[in-house]
């Protein structure tokens, strides 16, 4: 496959530009500072530019056989305290490109606590969460209503706590809204899912929880 990987630098992106490329695909890497990924590989290709310009998104959408998005802001407290559009704004944006190029493949990484996953959170992870991250999810709760409404084949992935941990490749696949429930997750094992996902078009308007 080709697959354009947007936040393709860090965490997340970056975990899932190195095993998809494991598996043999052809990765089109599209972050800011994609210039900058320590990875040398005839398959990869990268792609600099902001994910809220139409024009450095289209022609990165342009020819690819799915999108992955796995923005992140700066793990930084002024970052997730303050408000955000980063995640709405990127995706009305790629939601554009992908109908102009004829795209039909999303999978999206928001996390637990965006949409209807916060009703799953306990009283005092709802602490936690409201003083934190509360702005940045509501943000990524309007991204996901915007997913949801595209006509897209769109997978919505809700990681919980995220670990730089080695990926176990044996996690759990929540689905069902009495499953959900708050974990650990390293990055790799969320990569791992995305890149599986978008090989066998599997969750198809889902939007599952991945915990340990």
């Amino acid at each position: 496959m080709k697959l354009l990987v947007i936040g393709a630098s860090k965490g997340i992106g970056l975990e899932t530009v190195r095993y998809a490329l494991g598996r043999g695909h052809e990765v089109r890497a599209f972050a800011r500072s994609a210039d900058r990924i320590a990875i040398d590989d005839a398959k990869l290709d990268k792609r600099t530019g902001d994910a809220r310009n139409a024009a450095e998104v289209g022609p990165a959408v342009d020819g690819v056989d799915a999108v992955i998005v796995a923005l992140g802001l700066p793990k930084t407290l002024p970052a997730m305290m303050q408000k955000t559009t980063l995640f709405s704004d990127t995706t009305r944006v790629l939601l554009s490109a992908m109908k102009a190029a004829g795209v039909q493949r999303l999978l999206a990484v928001t996390g637990f606590g965006a949409g209807e996953s916060r009703t799953k959170m306990s009283t005092v992870e709802k602490l936690g969460f409201n003083a934190l991250l509360a702005r940045a999810y509501a943000d990524k709760t309007a991204q996901e209503g915007l997913i949801r409404a595209s006509g897209l084949d769109w997978t919505i992935v809700r990681p919980g706590i995220l670990t730089s941990t080695a990926p176990s490749h044996a996690y759990d696949v929540n689905v069902e809204p009495e499953t959900w429930h708050n974990g650990l997750i390293s990055r790799g094992d969320v990569a791992h899912f995305l890149v599986h996902a978008a090989e066998d078009g599997s969750y198809l308007r889902d939007a599952p929880v991945l915990t340990r």
